[in-house]
Formats: structure tokens, sequence, C-alpha cells
């Protein structure tokens, strides 16, 4: 097949996927319609919940293994869509629908080159793989889902480095900030307004407000920058005249690779008067260093590493990633999402000599 005929199928696969809602939590037809076509494509397909996968045929225990991973889930559709978003269209060069973009260009371009790299050498795949492929369609990438992509990973071989396929416009992030969402209740005493009695909690979190707005963490990254922190939703009182005896805070922390989200709770925790609780650590920040092979071939390519500011899969994985995928990622969670099919076609390719002349 040429690099056409892949792109012809991968746009196919994509118009499918599109038609079919696979908000996250509620992947089950898209995950079906994925697992048909691998198994149609000649291989056997691994299931975990609505995470697909397929092993390259030829695995080898001593060989290096690189993941090849997208997601299959979207956010719901946002009110000012002028198209049906489950509609394809194919307008010029550009695919609508919704996940188009996020991240289903990178999800069917990513099998395409699976099925390129495990098939019998050719002008797209000029040698014998020097590595295993595994090829991950994860699922509740968007709310970062306990059924997503952590119920797949345990199940996987050993695994050396991930390729995500979220749109980056074929420039390799090569940094993500983690996330980590914090929950800070300052305490009060109740008490009537009109009388000046009580403690007022909402006084109470402002010098702690002061803190979160000012402060600045030491460490800085080269690609992603200062770990940020703001403060997002406060609520505190019951009604006009009884001072709150609870005002509570809830703090948006991005944090970046120089720091853990245990460190950065940590200093938060020692430096503010109110009680600080995190939902979860996580989500933390990845990163992948720039002498990597990928990463250098990549370079070589004529591509330059950056740093996202976006979370990904890559945030739950236990091993060196990096995200590079067609589209762009301000085109992610808009009204009227599109892909354009030369960028699905640009990144089959790219893919592929990126895959097969590391060394």
């Amino acid at each position: 097949m040429t690099l056409q005929a892949y792109t012809t199928e991968a746009v196919s696969l994509l118009k499918r996927l599109i038609a079919i809602p696979s908000v996250s939590r509620d992947e089950k037809l898209a995950a079906d319609e994925l697992e048909n076509t691998i198994r149609n494509y000649g291989f056997e397909p691994h299931r975990e919940g609505n995470n697909v996968w397929v092993v390259c045929p030829d695995f080898q225990a001593d060989r290096p293994t690189i993941l090849l991973n997208a997601h299959i889930d979207t956010v719901r559709p946002v009110a000012s869509w002028t198209r049906n978003p489950h509609s394809p269209v194919i307008e010029g060069d550009s695919l609508y629908g919704l996940g188009a973009n996020d991240c289903g260009g990178g999800l069917v371009s990513l099998l395409q080159v699976f099925r390129i790299l495990t098939s019998q050498p050719s002008a797209l795949n000029p040698q014998p793989s020097a590595f295993n492929l595994i090829y991950l369609a994860s699922c509740e990438e968007e709310v970062s889902g306990k059924d997503g992509i952590v119920k797949a990973l345990p199940l996987l071989p050993q695994i050396d480095v991930a390729i995500v396929g979220e749109p980056t416009g074929m420039q390799p992030a090569v940094a993500e900030k983690g996330l980590m969402v914090l929950d800070i209740t300052a305490h009060g005493k109740s008490g009537h307004a009109a009388r000046n009695e009580g403690v007022n909690a909402i006084y109470e979190a402002l010098d702690d407000l002061e803190w979160l707005r000012h402060y600045q963490f030491e460490r800085v990254s080269p690609f992603l920058g200062a770990t940020q922190m703001q403060a997002t939703v406060i609520q505190a009182g019951t009604q006009h005249n009884v001072v709150p005896d609870e005002c509570l805070i809830t703090v948006d922390v991005r944090t970046n690779e120089c720091y853990t989200n245990e460190e950065v709770f940590d200093i938060i925790r020692h430096h503010v008067n109110s009680e600080v609780q995190a939902r979860s650590f996580r989500l933390h920040s990845s990163h992948i260093g720039l002498d990597h092979p990928l990463i250098r071939r990549c370079v070589e390519l004529g591509m330059t590493p950056f740093g996202s500011p976006t979370l990904s899969d890559q945030a739950l994985m236990p091993f060196p990633s990096f995200k590079l995928g067609p589209g762009d990622s301000a085109r992610s969670h808009s009204a009227d999402e599109y892909i354009c099919i030369s960028e699905i076609h640009h990144a089959i390719r790219t893919y592929c000599q990126l895959l097969t002349q590391t060394t």
C-alpha cells in the first residue's frame, strides 16, 4: 500500500469514529469500532473496558518497546457548534467533527503507522524493526478517569518510551505540566453581623490568598516555565447577617517537571494558615531528555521541541514519553473542530521517518 492509501484508510476510520458519540466514560461503541477495525487489519486486539490495544506480532522480550498512544474519548460539544458535531464533513482539506483534532487525527495516524511498521519491508518501512511496537487507544483521557489508561498499562509488556498523538502540529512536546487541585479551608467563628461578633473566615483567608497570589516557586523549567497556582473558586457564608465560620477556596496548581506534586503541596501547606487538602497527587508533570534518540531524531527531521501547558495521559505514564501528533491544540475543545487531511498524511509519513531511522 502507498502512503496515500494509508491516509485514505485513516480518514475513513476517523469519519466512522466522529459519527459515534464517545464522551468520556461512554466510549464503548467507539472502542467496538476500533477493536473491529484492528481485527479486520489482521491483528488480534486486546481490551480492558474501553481501552483497546494491539501488540506487534513479532514481539521479542529482549528488544525495547515503544508505545503508540492516543485517546478515543471526547469532551461534550459546546453550544456554539454551527454543524452537527457527529456528522463528519470534508470541505476541501478539512475534516470537521467532534474529536477530529483532539485526538482523532493522532489516533488514526498512529494505527496506520503500527500497520506499516509491522508489515513486510516497503518504501515506508525499509528495514526490519529493532524494537517492539504497541498501539493503545485509551479511554477517559479527558477526565483522567480511573478506568482509562491506568487500567490498561499494568496489562502491557514493559514500555521503554511512549509517543502520545495529541495535536502538537507534529512538533515534539518534550515536557508537560502536571495538575493538582487543592481544597483550602479557612476557619472562623459564626456570629451576628450586626453585633460584630465571631471571627470572619473570609478575613482569615485573606493572608493566604495574598500568599497564593504572589508566591513564586524557585525552580523554573526551560520548557514549562514556573509552577503556577490560581485560586479559582471561593465559597463562604450562608446569609447576609451571619458572620461566616468557614471559607472554602479551590486552587488549581500547574506543576513543572522540577517539582513533584507532593513537594509543591508541602510548600503550600507550610506557608498558609488554613487547612489544605489535595484531591489527588497522581497527575504529575512529565518530561523526556533532549538526548533521547527519538528526540534527537525529531530535531534531525527539522522539528522543534517545546513544553506543553495542557494535560494528557502522559501524566499517568511511569516511563519516558512525549507528545507528537497532527492538528493544532488551539482547535481542541472548540466549536466546529476539524483536522486537515494533509496533516494526517504528513503525520503518517513523519512518524515512519522518525521510527525507521532512529539509532
